[in-house]
């Protein structure tokens, strides 16, 4: 009888004694990449390790879809840092994967440079590019001025309040007509990288994050190449959402909604952050209070995005298409993945607030939505042929897209959610304390969290097994230089 898969009955503690000598087996909640790469590690430890997934699919907020008969990313799509200093880096190379760089370092809006957009008023006539350069630098002005709102104050406040703050010391920032729509845009781009409102962005830790250098690129065949590799052999059981995990014994029993349980020497808890704070499955004994406060104040941000796919081109051959408003809400912008793959597919993109608001829509509204906006700025744009929308904020399995910071929170929240509470370890995007919300901060918090695991199973096991980090040792051996497109 395999002991990770046993059904408790009144025996389970002999049960347990039998298999004293048996390699430690640990239980993997989430099949995120995060998820995916602890369990890679410790299966190639060889411990005996069993991966429980909610959904039908593995991937979690990474999720390649092919029904265009071609890759869209409607999770996570870049590379934040197109570095070898970046923990993917070694994968994605060894694989082959190709990126399309759509951004150098510092750019001001993050993941793409002033050149690579064209932006239009709601009359569909396009904003010209010396102001959108201009507001930009402007926009960049107002943000270092923010820096010393921060140092003045030493209660916390929003990046609005303080944007706010910074345009009434100095008016000679202050924009109006066309120009404050393009500073309007700038703030929504800000909220699309923090997937929340400006009005809850912490001035205190907005620019805290340490960005890896590169550039950020997009993952041109999508991230599943990566997570299926990352996958292979593994031992996955999907359709099983974990409701209960009771600590006893030196032992977890962790069991799932159709009430089979599971028992190991211990457990990696992967599940996004929405789910913990949803308080969906069951701790016993409860979680001490210090990571209850940690899983309650991280904040969880939410981006949704409206795939649409057209018979032919009729776009300009930029990266980015925008529309400028009089509030950050009311803009919007199109990634254009023809630049990138070659398919004639746009990106309709949002967060905060405005991410909820397009969840409460049927997919049909919302994809007619997203054709209302293009054709504000293209008032010619034919009707796309098929579509595709998230639901990261109302899905069950996610209930948000990735942390943010809060205002007003202590600064050790990201330590306290990581930290193992005996055998139960934690990982995901928001355990990573410098990298919260990419791919690669997940995948380096989930090879962390198996080192840590590995070494006290180990111990307690007498189990000295070497933890190979990666899928082979010799992907490391030979420097495999990335495959970039647009430099």
């Amino acid at each position: 009888m395999d002991p990770m898969n046993f059904v408790i009955g009144g025996s389970f503690l002999t049960h347990i004694e039998r298999h004293q000598t048996s390699p430690p087996s640990v239980v993997v909640i989430g099949g995120g990449i995060s998820g995916i790469a602890a369990a890679r590690a410790l299966s190639n430890a060889s411990f005996n390790v069993i991966l429980l997934e909610s959904r039908n699919r593995i991937g979690g907020r990474v999720h390649t879809d092919y029904s265009f008969g071609c890759p869209v990313d409607m999770g996570a799509s870049w590379l934040h840092g197109v570095c070898n200093e970046n923990s993917l880096a070694p994968l994605i190379r060894h694989l082959g994967l190709r990126l399309y760089r759509t951004s150098d370092d510092n750019s001001v809006l993050y993941d793409h440079d002033l050149e690579s957009y064209s932006l239009f008023d709601k009359n569909g006539h396009q904003v010209p590019q010396q102001l959108v350069i201009e507001v930009g630098q402007i926009f960049e002005r107002i943000l270092k001025e923010t820096v010393k709102i921060r140092d003045e104050h030493i209660d916390d406040m929003s990046i609005l309040q303080a944007i706010s703050i910074v345009l009434d010391r100095h008016p000679e920032l202050r924009q109006e007509g066309l120009a404050y729509e393009v500073l309007q845009w700038y703030i929504c781009r800000m909220e699309a990288w923090f997937a929340a409102d400006v009005d809850t962005i912490s001035l205190k830790n907005w620019d805290q994050e340490h960005v890896l250098s590169g550039g950020h690129g997009l993952m041109v065949q999508g991230y599943y190449p990566l997570i299926n590799a990352l996958a292979k052999d593994l031992d996955i059981r999907l359709n099983h959402r974990v409701t209960k995990i009771v600590q006893h014994s030196n032992k977890v029993i962790v069991t799932v909604a159709d009430g089979t349980s599971f028992i190991a020497n211990a457990a990696i808890i992967t599940v996004p952050l929405g789910v913990l704070q949803a308080n969906l499955i069951d701790f016993e004994p409860s979680l001490p209070e210090w990571k209850l406060s940690a899983i309650s104040d991280i904040g969880v941000g939410n981006e949704n995005k409206i795939a649409l796919r057209f018979d032919t081109v009729f776009w300009p051959n930029v990266e980015v298409l925008g529309i400028v408003a009089q509030t950050s809400y009311a803009c919007g912008y199109f990634l254009n993945l023809h630049k990138a793959t070659g398919y004639p597919v746009l990106v309709y993109m949002v967060a905060g607030r405005f991410a909820y608001s397009i969840e409460k829509l049927s997919d049909e509204e919302a994809a007619k939505f997203a054709m209302s906006e293009l054709k504000k700025m293209l008032p010619h744009a034919t009707e796309p042929v098929d579509y595709l929308v998230s639901h990261w904020g109302t899905d069950p399995n996610t209930l948000g897209s990735y942390s943010c910071d809060l205002v007003g929170k202590p600064a050790d929240l990201y330590e306290r959610l990581r930290a193992p509470v005996d055998n139960l370890y934690f990982a995901g995007e928001a355990t990573s304390l410098d990298h919260s919300g990419s791919v690669h901060g997940a995948y380096s918090s989930g090879i962390l969290a198996a080192e840590e695991c590995q070494r006290h199973l180990s111990v307690q096991h007498g189990f000295s097994d070497v933890l190979n980090l990666v899928l082979r040792e010799e992907m490391t051996e030979v420097m495999v230089p990335f495959q970039i497109s647009r430099i």
